[in-house]
């Protein structure tokens, strides 16, 4: 018989206790044609059994209270999520288990939360106490090599890269954004006459030209845009626990042929990264007029940071701001499809703050709650993106558990945003939820889209802004409505990456003529309050 050598060491490490082996796998000889690799190999396996024996065990806590409880699982590598929509199976062991569960990923305890007060309790109220990161090989070194903020420890590099980030995005200092995007959201509407079929590459054409201008102050390029996105979803694929199981077996690293496609990414990101910087560098020394940016704000300003964390920061940001937006820009408007009666009741509101006669703008914001209260609920309804994981540097207690320090901690956005007792009859689809008696909209609840705690994301103010700007004005010009000739899939944006083929068909019927549109559009924002 000839012994087939191992190619998928994933395969080899997911065979459960009880199983027999496959038949071209022999238990007792592993053949590879490179002998010291093989041996390591082996030598990394075996470490494996010792390092399960000594880590089970840790984190420990000198504390009596037991963790939450866990899933049954028999697995050596421990708990299996999904790559595909892995909130799913997180929400369902959290509705039979409890508000907090522990899962085990490898040697690794993940704690999960899945319900609102436990949400605010642990990663509000306790934040100090969970706002670093777990040290992760696939993420922190092969992918990242520690220069992208959502995976660095909490210390001094985090605390300047935050600063640069916060200071230019607070919410005065993204105000002055507001007529940047107000254009290129109009442009979105004149996309929809031109072409309402493919409204997903119009969101896209926004979100992507949006961030690359206010990042850089240039106009988006094809391939940037690629490269950001595949940043992005490299990005949402390595904090699944299990992924990558370098994870589990730190050893792979040193493997010459493991995780080339996360090193061939991260030199990817090197590359369009440092690239996009030296570009406004430049511009700046030739004393072009570029105008204001991210990029040239970091270089006129000294936060302590090296060239190569200046120009990560930047493109981290310019990446992660440009699909999650489309994203959330495509869920409103297929929930808008989804759901007329709730579409309905938004226009109607609308129609009578803005009437037809002019364009909204972010004047009208604070006149429009029940708007406010459609973009929440249909980020309640599909949240977006995996959830992040922290990392709990001492005991954190919450009832009768307690999470030890080292643990990784998990809020789980699809869980939280089910909770019957914040959100009554959570599956369905209803923002009246989110206004108060008073006709306005509640500020003691949120769907945490945009994190928790000293981990929320920097660019929130902006990324509000730009969907607030775009449903307003999509909502004012057309009434939307499903393609019955055209499947849905509305789980297809919760990955917060765009997917390559649109998930839905959705029919724009113009509320105002073609030309009325355009008439009014045509000086906006400038003359947006002009009747």
């Amino acid at each position: 018989m000839t012994i087939k050598p191992i190619r998928n060491l994933n395969a080899l490490c997911t065979i459960p206790f009880g199983t027999s082996w496959p038949a071209h796998i022999s238990p007792v000889m592993l053949q590879l044609p490179d002998l010291p690799t093989m041996q390591l190999v082996l030598g990394a396996a075996a470490s494996l059994g010792v390092v399960g024996v000594i880590r089970t065990f840790l984190p420990k806590s000198t504390n009596s209270l037991p963790l939450p409880p866990s899933p049954p699982n028999w697995r050596l590598r421990g708990h299996s999520l999904p790559l595909l929509n892995p909130q799913l199976t997180v929400g369902a062991w959290i509705d039979e288990y409890g508000p907090l569960i522990t899962i085990r990923s490898g040697t690794e305890k993940i704690v999960y939360i899945g319900r609102y007060k436990a949400a605010v309790d642990i990663m509000e109220k306790q934040g100090a106490s969970v706002a670093d990161r777990p040290h992760s090989v696939s993420a922190s070194e092969l992918f990242s090599n520690g220069q992208v903020l959502a995976f660095v420890h909490v210390g001094e590099t985090f605390r300047r890269m935050r600063r640069a980030l916060h200071t230019h995005l607070q919410p005065k200092a993204a105000e002055a954004y507001e007529p940047l995007q107000m254009t290129y959201a109009k442009n979105t509407v004149l996309d929809i006459l031109e072409d309402p079929v493919n409204f997903q590459k119009h969101a896209s054409a926004y979100s992507s030209t949006t961030i690359t201008k206010i990042t850089y102050g240039k106009n988006a390029d094809d391939s940037e845009v690629a490269g950001g996105r595949q940043f992005l979803m490299t990005l949402f694929k390595v904090v699944i626990p299990g992924a990558y199981l370098v994870d589990t077996i730190p050893w792979l690293k040193y493997l010459p042929w493991y995780g080339q496609d996360l090193k061939q990414d991260h030199e990817d990101n090197r590359k369009l990264f440092t690239g996009q910087m030296s570009r406004v560098k430049k511009q700046m020394d030739a004393n072009e007029d570029i105008g204001p940016s991210f990029g040239r704000y970091m270089l006129e300003n000294d936060y302590g940071l090296t060239e190569s964390e200046m120009a990560f920061l930047s493109g981290s940001f310019f990446a992660a701001g440009s699909d999650t937006t489309a994203a959330g820009i495509c869920t409103i408007l297929m929930a808008a499809a989804c759901f007329p009666e709730e579409q309905a009741k938004v226009q109607a509101e609308i129609d009578a703050v803005i009437g037809r006669h002019r364009a909204p703008t972010f004047a009208d914001q604070q006149s429009l709650p029940r708007l406010e209260a459609f973009i929440s609920e249909a980020m309640r309804w599909r949240p977006l993106g995996p959830g992040f994981p922290h990392r709990a540097t001492k005991d954190v207690i919450w009832g009768n558990y307690c999470i030890p320090a080292g643990t990784t901690v998990v809020g789980s956005h699809w869980a939280i945003n089910r909770d019957p007792d914040v959100f009554p009859d959570p599956h369905a689809f209803y923002p009246q939820r989110w206004i108060n008696d008073k006709g306005l909209v509640r500020d003691d609840i949120t769907s945490f889209l945009y994190g928790f705690g000293r981990r929320i994301c920097p660019g929130q103010h902006i990324a509000s802004r730009s969907l607030f700007i775009n449903s307003a004005l999509i909502f004012w010009a057309f009434q939307l409505s499903l393609d019955p000739t055209k499947p849905v899939n509305d789980m297809a944006y919760v990955a917060g990456v765009l997917p390559m083929t649109q998930p839905c068909g959705i029919e724009f019927t113009k509320k105002i003529s073609d030309s009325e549109i355009r008439r009014m559009l045509k000086n906006y924002p400038e003359g947006a309050s002009e009747v």
